[in-house]
């Protein structure tokens, strides 16, 4: 079975690993009291979501001008694995630039690493940047359903279909040996 490109399998798991610590610290840090703590795992969080919206930026390009490995499934799960993989792309950008929205608005602005201070996207409205913490909460618990969805359909290929297809995205030099 033909492999993504070793390009396209990093970025895959980097993002993958540094969305999952994303969304664990953004749920871990919103309910701490106010607190150098908690401003300090604020500006973690947006420099990594900074991070982020350009780790996807690049990984969008990457997969408009590199073709994926042929996708050999039923047509309903070409179209949901389509659809998923659309919604997970949409959430990459749509994420982040909420987060950086909501700090505009709150008039906070993002120094991205402590060193470089990105413009405000919107003037300070706090009605807004209420708001913009609502769809940021609201699309948090979208991309996380979507990536349970993401996993549960790469488990059943896996484990239930065992088709091998997530030898494709998974790190290693071969999807010749065969997993579980």
């Amino acid at each position: 079975m033909k492999r993504y490109t070793t390009t396209a399998i990093v970025l895959h798991w980097l993002m993958a690993l540094l969305i999952l610590a994303m969304l664990t610290l953004g749920h871990y840090m919103h309910d701490l009291k106010l607190s150098p703590l908690k401003l300090q795992l604020y500006s973690y969080h947006k420099w990594a979501g900074v991070s982020l919206l350009l780790l996807a930026v690049l990984r969008i390009v990457w997969r408009l001008t590199h073709k994926p490995p042929e996708l050999v499934l039923p047509c309903w799960q070409q179209v949901a694995s389509s659809s998923v993989h659309g919604l997970l792309y949409l959430l990459f950008i749509a994420m982040p630039l909420s987060g950086w929205l909501m700090s505009s608005a709150k008039g906070i602005q993002t120094i991205w690493f402590g060193l470089i201070p990105l413009p405000d996207m919107v003037e300070k409205n706090e009605a807004l940047g209420h708001l913009l913490g609502k769809v940021h909460g609201s699309l948090s618990s979208l991309l996380l359903l979507l990536i349970g969805l993401h996993i549960a359909a790469a488990l059943k290929h896996q484990f239930i279909d065992r088709d091998q297809l997530l030898s494709r995205i998974l790190p290693g030099k071969s999807s010749k040996g065969k997993l579980p």
